[in-house]
């Protein structure tokens, strides 16, 4: 069996092998429910894609710089190519002559770092497949990365087309891996909503605090509460009592009565999302959890309190907010896809394209990682492979584009006005080739009838719609 080796990065080669996974029926899943998709969209699209500038490009540590070597080794069949898809509603791109199929991953390794590579969209029957490099997808023989991703046309922190969802990934041997991708997801706004909206609300939703005057909290006690000076209890019937949350234990607030009165219940325990560092931070009696998503959750209990009013007390009414969601649609219908092509001739013109972002290895810091690049020219007229390891065989392209382009499309065939042609490949390997300090080359698995293979069982995979036409998770 052919073996992936462990990518280049700007120093060169590492010399450790990187074990993928090779399957007889090569598919794996990533987030396959429409609830868990919802939630790791929102975890990339939240606090206007914080998440997203947070992220820094894959790259790996390099000790031993073992270097290519020629391979004798031939196409393994006929040549053979699907053609490319255009968009429904086709849009133009911020970047010049550069196709919208050409996106950034991001994912989440097992150490919790925020990681994005390069990658594509392409030619599938149900128009949502991604290509990108296998090391990109999977971190070890048989784990995918978490919250996984793809956003098209991705420029300057923007995702104008939405969020792609990973739900099942597709790779053998090579370092090459097809994903299927859920329909899009972007935010389409908020709405105020009664209680019992919210409390059915299978979606993004809040609490916001409004400031209101006493008497606005007569009809609503349970949804009211006060802050300020005057913290002598009193009775609910006391004139101008103000009514304040206290919160107390799960154990506490079962144990407590409904009705009006101190200690009594105070509305209902309702699981907040917080950030991991707000859940590391809180030291208070609610109750602390994690859900199948890897959502970090705080579920708070209240009784209430009534205090004569004092003059520095502000009164506060609960506004509940839902979060509307938009589906985008398939990938393929909203930004194309390119077509694919195999066991092509060596020495063909090519256009690679990614978001290189590392420095070069004489530290000069020629990409941002914030725009795409690419180069183009014929790839080498000769297979290679690394010295020592048993790796598939690589095509080679003279290029400069550095750590952050991996898995980015080498495309064949490029059509400046459509923007669209064939992929037949995707980097894999970076390297200064003569120890100047500078990246000159990078390479990928050449794609014969294996990566073909592949490539046609991920091409039916099935995957549906993350939001509901109301704009709520789907069922």
């Amino acid at each position: 069996m052919k073996r992936l080796l462990i990518p280049l990065t700007a120093a060169g080669l590492c010399a450790v092998t990187l074990t993928l996974p090779a399957h007889a029926d090569p598919s794996d899943p990533l987030t396959t429910k429409a609830a868990d998709a919802y939630r790791t969209a929102s975890f990339w699209l939240d606090a206007n894609g914080a998440a997203l500038k947070k992220a820094t490009e894959y790259h790996w540590d390099l000790k031993q710089v073992p270097k290519l070597i020629q391979a004798k080794t031939t196409p393994d069949g006929k040549p053979g190519e699907t053609a490319p898809i255009t968009p429904q509603a086709p849009k133009r791109a911020q970047n010049i002559n550069l196709p919208i199929t050409l996106g950034k991953v991001f994912f989440l390794d097992r150490q919790g770092n925020y990681r994005w590579c390069s990658a594509s969209s392409i030619q599938a029957r149900n128009r949502n497949l991604v290509a990108t490099a296998a090391h990109c997808v999977y971190e070890g023989a048989d784990r995918t990365y978490a919250k996984w991703v793809f956003i098209p046309g991705y420029y300057q922190g923007k995702a104008n087309w939405g969020v792609y969802v990973g739900a099942y990934a597709f790779s053998g041997d090579a370092d090459v891996a097809f994903v299927a991708v859920h329909n899009g997801f972007a935010f389409n706004g908020e709405k105020q909503v009664s209680f019992e909206e919210f409390k059915n609300w299978q979606g993004d939703k809040w609490i916001k605090p409004r400031e209101v005057a006493p008497k606005d909290c007569l009809l609503k006690l349970d949804q009211c509460w006060s802050e300020g000076s005057g913290k002598d209890l009193v009775g609910p019937s006391f004139p101008n009592a103000a009514l304040e949350r206290d919160e107390v234990t799960e154990q506490v607030y079962g144990a407590a009565k409904t009705g009006r009165g101190n200690g009594f219940k105070l509305g209902e325990p309702i699981p907040t999302p917080v950030t991991k560092s707000q859940w590391d931070a809180y030291k208070g009696p609610g109750k602390k959890s994690v859900d199948a998503a890897g959502n970090y959750l705080v579920t708070h209990f209240y009784t209430q309190k009534w205090v004569k009013p004092g003059l520095g007390r502000k009164f506060y009414l609960a506004e509940f907010i839902i979060g509307l969601a938009k589906d985008t649609g398939r990938l393929g219908d909203a930004v194309g896809g390119q077509g694919v092509s195999w066991n092509q001739p060596m020495g063909s013109p090519v256009m690679a394209f990614g978001y290189p972002a590392d420095p070069q290895p004489d530290g000069d810091k020629q990409f941002t990682g914030l725009t795409p690049k690419w180069c183009s020219g014929k790839t080498g007229t000769k297979m290679y492979q690394v010295n020592t390891f048993r790796a598939e065989t690589h095509q080679i392209l003279k290029c400069s584009m550095t750590g952050g382009a991996d898995g980015g499309p080498w495309i064949a065939k490029y059509d400046n006005n459509k923007r669209s042609g064939f992929v037949n490949g995707v980097t894999s390997l970076i390297q200064d080739t003569d120890g100047n300090g500078r990246i000159d080359t990078i390479s990928t698995a050449y794609f014969d009838g294996e990566i073909a293979a592949v490539y046609n069982k991920a091409t039916s995979a099935a995957t549906n719609p993350v939001v509901s036409p109301k704009g709520e998770l789907m069922q």
